[in-house]
C-alpha cells in the first residue's frame, strides 16, 4: 500500500530530422543491449520475526514499494502593486488585472522502486490552467527509469520528464527561493518538461551528493546525471509533435566538495526545431511558410550550496523564433539572458530562514506565448523564506519589474511597477 514519506524526501529524478530518430533509436538498442548482459538482483524482504525458518521470506508486491508525497502552493501578489499591467504569463497567471488568491501548484506525486533497476515516477497537478478554466488536473511527470547495470550509475530515462537544461529548471519548485522561474532560461521549455528518451550517468558516490542537497534543504536540483544525453520532441510538455525534427541535448555537471562548499559549475546545450501552432498564432500575423523555426541554446551555470552563503548563476544564449514588431513577423533571432540569486541560510529556534536576492535579465523571444513574444526584462526581487517545520514554508517577496513584452495584438508594450508577492507552502 502507498506509505507516507518526510516532505523533502529525495528521489532520483534523474530521466534533426531523421538523423535524430536514428539517434534516439540507438540510445534505445544500446539500452537493451547492455541489460541482456546484466545480472539481475534478487529482491529481498526483511524476514519475519518468527517466521518459519523452511519457508523463504517472501518479496513485497511492486505496489507495497510505491510510495506518495506531495506540496501546494498558494499565493497573492496584489499588495503594494502599482501598475496592473506588470504581467508576466508564463510566471504567474494571477499577477496584474484581476488577480487574486490563487493556487499556484497541487502536487501529488507517486514513485518508487518496483524492481532494483525500475523506477517509476508520476506527478500529476490539480492547479492547471485550459483557457480560462483553473484548478485543472494535467500531467506533468510520467517516466521510467531503467538501470542499465547493478548499481544504476547508468540510467536510461524514457517517458515526459524534465529536460536537464539549467540548473534552476530542474530545481523543483518545492525547493526554489524566488517564486517564479527566471525569464531568461525558464523560455526553453515550458514546464521545463517534454517527452523524450535519455541516458545519464553519475558514480554512486555523487548521486550520494546529489541527494544529500536535497535531503539536507540545500536547495540542491536533483539527480540528472554527471553526463547526460537526450532525445525529445521540442513542443513542449502535454503538446503533440509539430514536425519531423527532435530536439538532441547534452549536460555535463559536477557537484565538487571544497571547504565545506559544494560547488556545482555545469553547461548544457540543446538544437532543434520549434513550429508555432495555429492556436499560438494572432490572425494576420506573418511567419515562415511552415511556422518552423530553428531552436538551439547552451548555458553555462555556477551553484553554491547554502552552506551558509549559497549562489546560483546562470546564462544563456542562443536563437529562435521572436516576434518582430517593426515587420508584424514571426522570425528567427538571437536571444540572450541570465539571473543571479544569492542567499544565506539562518538557523533559530528550530526554525530555518533563507534571506534571498535576484537579478534577471532577458533579450528575446518565448516560443511557446502567442506569436513567439517578444521580450526584454530587467527586473530585481528580494524576499525571505521561512521553514517553522519541514511541512510548512512562507515566503515574502518584494518584485521590482521592467519589462518589454509584445506581440501581434499588442505591439508596443512596456510596462514597469513594484509589487508585494506572499506564498504559503505546505509539505507532505
Amino acid at each position: 500500500m502507498l506509505r507516507p514519506v518526510p516532505a523533502r524526501h529525495f528521489a532520483p529524478v534523474a530521466p534533426l530530422r531523421r538523423s535524430t530518430r536514428v539517434f534516439g533509436g540507438l540510445i534505445l538498442l544500446s539500452s537493451l543491449q547492455a541489460l541482456s548482459g546484466t545480472s539481475i538482483a534478487a529482491q529481498e524482504a526483511p524476514p519475519v520475526r518468527g517466521a518459519p525458518t523452511q519457508a523463504a521470506a517472501k518479496s513485497p508486491a511492486w505496489y507495497d514499494k510505491l510510495r506518495i508525497r506531495g506540496y501546494g502552493q498558494v499565493r497573492f501578489n496584489r499588495l503594494m502593486e502599482n501598475n496592473d499591467q506588470l504581467q508576466c504569463e508564463q510566471c504567474d497567471k494571477s499577477w496584474g488585472e484581476d488577480g487574486g488568491v490563487f493556487i499556484r501548484r497541487a502536487r501529488v506525486i507517486v514513485q518508487g522502486y518496483v524492481h532494483p533497476q525500475v523506477f517509476i515516477y508520476l506527478q500529476p497537478d490539480f492547479a492547471s490552467s485550459v483557457g480560462s478554466s483553473g484548478n485543472v488536473a494535467q500531467l506533468r511527470d510520467w517516466y521510467v527509469d531503467l538501470g542499465l547495470n547493478k548499481e544504476n550509475t547508468f540510467r536510461l530515462r524514457v517517458g515526459q520528464s524534465k529536460v536537464p537544461y539549467s540548473f534552476e529548471n530542474m530545481q523543483s519548485s518545492q525547493n526554489r527561493l524566488p517564486l517564479d522561474r527566471a525569464d531568461a532560461t525558464n523560455s526553453a521549455n515550458a514546464n521545463e518538461r517534454d517527452l523524450g528518451a535519455f541516458v545519464m550517468w553519475a558514480p554512486k558516490h555523487i548521486r550520494e551528493r546529489f541527494a544529500h542537497l536535497v535531503n539536507d534543504n540545500l536547495k540542491g536540483s536533483g539527480d540528472y546525471g554527471v553526463f547526460t544525453v537526450g532525445v525529445y520532441n521540442g513542443q513542449t510538455a502535454n503538446k503533440a509533435e509539430a514536425n519531423d525534427n527532435q530536439h538532441v541535448i547534452a549536460r555535463a555537471t559536477y557537484p565538487l566538495e571544497w571547504r565545506g562548499q559544494i560547488i556545482e559549475p555545469s553547461v548544457a546545450a540543446y538544437s532543434g526545431e520549434y513550429t508555432l501552432p495555429v492556436d499560438q498564432r494572432t490572425v494576420g500575423v506573418k511567419g515562415h511558410e511552415n511556422w518552423t523555426y530553428r531552436d538551439e541554446r547552451v548555458v553555462t551555470s555556477l551553484s553554491i550550496a547554502p552552506q551558509p552563503f549559497g549562489l546560483l548563476a546562470e546564462y544563456n544564449v542562443g536563437r529562435g523564433p521572436e516576434y518582430n514588431p517593426a515587420r508584424d513577423s514571426i522570425e528567427t533571432q538571437s536571444l540572450r539572458g541570465g539571473f543571479v540569486t544569492a542567499t544565506y541560510r539562518v538557523k533559530k529556534g528550530g526554525h530555518t530562514f533563507f534571506p534571498f536576492a535576484r537579478w534577471q535579465v532577458y533579450d528575446g523571444g518565448k516560443k511557446h506565448e502567442r506569436d513567439a513574444r517578444s521580450y526584454n526584462v530587467n527586473d530585481v526581487e528580494f524576499g525571505m523564506e521561512w521553514q517553522p517545520h519541514g511541512n510548512f514554508e512562507m515566503v515574502a517577496e518584494w518584485y521590482r519589474g521592467d519589462r518589454r513584452f509584445e506581440d501581434s495584438s499588442l505591439p508596443f508594450n512596456r510596462q514597469a511597477g513594484h509589487l508585494l508577492r506572499l506564498q504559503a507552502q505546505f509539505n507532505f
